[in-house]
């Protein structure tokens, strides 16, 4: 049985499986010094269009606190939307890893961050008792399944510089929002004035790891030395760069995300049809979140589905993965429909 609680409960898909097996043939450098994770930090850096600086780790939590931390002083703050990852379900590790950098949540529709947002919450204060504002952080896509357009990421940005403020972007479903987008990859992010991207892998089928992506090299100064520091350097580093290269090199990363996307395209028309039901957000994503009556998530509960009823701004979440099936989809939409009736 699949089901729809995370992208996280599906399993590692083929081609970075071949990848990691493939990497597991005699003897390679350790810590990074092999010629997969260099392969791989080559293909990002082409896939891109530019010479960034890569570097890998274990999870999303990590990339993201680790990221923030080499752009913030302890006395700095960062701009994310109160919806954020970064402000509901990282257990403060971004204050953790950078001394104490204070999160500054604005609200936006559709977990969305806007100008407007951002210079209402830097415009507060200035004076020497509160935080300086130094970051604003974007989820793309966002904790509610929506997705940011180029022009609404360079918007952000130009607010961001003008005020002396770096940018960061959450992507743990960066490949998700690239498959709805279909725009370069270079345009939703150093284009559009992103200066530091952390690339989920995990979601879009990799066994484990994610990718920090610095476009501003000045800003990777000693980042290997947080890494290690962290906890974050994988000795054998090869089995965490290995898979990226299996995604990477024929676009199955896109694949997948555009299968999930079309999955939760799939879950949220049938929703629609379906009496009570009521979605919350735009599905551009792999997301759909919706509100059902009471009686009708206990049901499903009771028939051995999985979901989450904590996340965003109410109502259930249901994920579709790189390995949704259509004939998951439908089975969950028939026991909607039939608790509805």
């Amino acid at each position: 049985m699949q089901h729809f609680a995370s992208d996280n409960y599906a399993g590692i898909c083929p081609e970075a499986m071949a990848a990691f097996t493939a990497a597991n043939v005699g003897h390679a450098g350790a810590y990074g010094e092999d010629e997969w994770t260099r392969r791989v930090s080559d293909r990002l850096r082409a896939l891109f269009d530019t010479d960034c600086d890569v570097y890998f780790v274990f999870n999303g939590t990590a990339a993201n606190s680790l990221a923030l931390a080499s752009l913030c002083q302890s006395y700095h703050s960062v701009v994310c939307h109160e919806l954020a990852h970064v402000q509901t379900d990282e257990c403060g590790g971004p204050e953790f890893f950078s001394n104490g950098s204070k999160l500054l949540p604005a609200n936006g529709e559709n977990g969305k961050l806007t100008p407007a947002a951002v210079q209402e919450v830097i415009s507060r204060r200035s004076d020497i008792h509160y935080p300086k504002p130094r970051v604003v952080t974007l989820t793309q896509s966002t904790e509610v399944g929506t997705v940011y357009r180029p022009d609404e990421v360079a918007a952000i940005a130009a607010c961001a510089r003008s005020n002396g403020l770096r940018v960061h972007m959450d992507g743990a479903r960066f490949a998700n929002a690239l498959a709805t987008l279909d725009v370069a990859p270079a345009d939703i992010t150093w284009r559009a004035g992103v200066d530091v991207l952390c690339f989920g892998g995990t979601k879009m089928g990799l066994p484990v790891g994610e990718a920090v992506v610095f476009f501003d090299r000045r800003l990777s100064e000693d980042f290997a030395w947080r890494c290690k520091q962290a906890g974050q350097l994988a000795s054998k580093m090869r089995f965490l760069s290995a898979p990226w290269l299996g995604v990477l090199e024929d676009g199955a990363w896109l694949r997948h995300g555009r299968h999930a996307n079309a999955m939760a395209q799939r879950l949220a028309a049938g929703l629609q049809q379906v009496p009570g039901a009521k979605l919350l957000f735009p599905v551009e994503a792999n997301g759909v979140f919706c509100e059902l009556p009471e009686a009708v998530l206990a049901g499903l509960r009771e028939c051995g589905w999985r979901f989450y009823t904590f996340i965003g701004a109410g109502g259930a979440r249901f994920m579709c993965g790189w390995d949704t099936k259509p004939a998951s989809v439908d089975a969950l939409l028939a026991d909607v429909s039939r608790l509805s009736a």
